[in-house]
């Protein structure tokens, strides 16, 4: 993994779906507000997770956990499925802070869907003093299971 950066630091975005510094900010800001709402009384690891659509739309999420583990969502899955939700699908970035020392990598099942409902987007990886990872989904998840697997199983 590279070595984390702090946020004063300038995020050179390149790409279609890059984001201004200010646009940045407002997603890490979100991210951590959101981290705030998190429902972790098992694990207390509270997590926050924004995303930002093209229409420039921001979505939060938090980790919510169950009693019964398997039923507990990840703040990324939040996010992700209230822009869908919201009919907001193209998805410019995804910013998630984890209550760590060092930045925190998403999870298999949030890796899986941030894959398939945001390809293109950017991930932001963040721990509470402002550290950061950027990435995408496809770093995250090489050589990841996706709908055109499907497509090919069809035509077999």
């Amino acid at each position: 993994m590279d070595h984390p950066t702090h946020l004063e630091h300038p995020l050179h975005e390149q790409g279609p779906h890059a984001l201004p510094p200010d646009q940045m900010a407002a997603l890490v800001a979100a991210a951590l507000a959101a981290q705030e709402r998190a429902y972790a009384p098992y694990s207390r690891f509270a997590v926050g997770a924004a995303v930002q659509t093209a229409s420039g739309q921001i979505f939060l999420g938090a980790n919510i956990e169950n009693a019964a583990y398997p039923l507990t969502i990840c703040a990324e899955r939040v996010a992700l499925f209230s822009a869908y939700a919201a009919n907001q699908r193209e998805i410019v970035a995804i910013a998630v802070v984890t209550p760590t020392p060092s930045y925190a990598s998403p999870c298999g099942a949030c890796r899986q869907v941030l894959l398939e409902l945001a390809p293109h987007s950017t991930v932001l990886l963040l721990n509470q003093a402002g550290d950061y990872r950027r990435t995408t989904p496809q770093e995250l998840l090489p050589a990841g299971f996706g709908a055109t697997d499907l497509e090919r199983a069809k035509n077999l």
